[in-house]
């Protein structure tokens, strides 16, 4: 495994660390979307690609649903938000 390897929290640590996953626009650019996660403290902790998210979970060329959407962010949050 290389160091730029992205390891995983378990969906059961990621719970407890994630309050909240919120839509939002992408400041930097106001044609994209993105999800930002946010812990238990208000702060935000990381963030997705809205698009990139919603093709990697949609089936059947239908838009996911919001379950399906975060359940992917629970699997996919990196360990080191366990330091933020």
């Amino acid at each position: 495994m290389s160091d730029s390897e992205i390891k995983f929290l378990s969906y059961e640590e990621a719970l407890k660390i994630v309050a909240a996953i919120q839509e939002e626009e992408d400041i930097e650019n106001l044609d994209k979307r993105i999800l930002t996660v946010y812990n238990y403290e208000d702060n935000e902790v990381c963030w997705f690609d809205y698009d990139s998210v919603v093709a990697e979970v949609k089936t059947d060329d239908k838009k996911p649903s919001k379950e399906a959407v975060q359940n992917y962010i629970l699997h996919h949050i990196p360990d080191w938000a366990k330091e933020i």
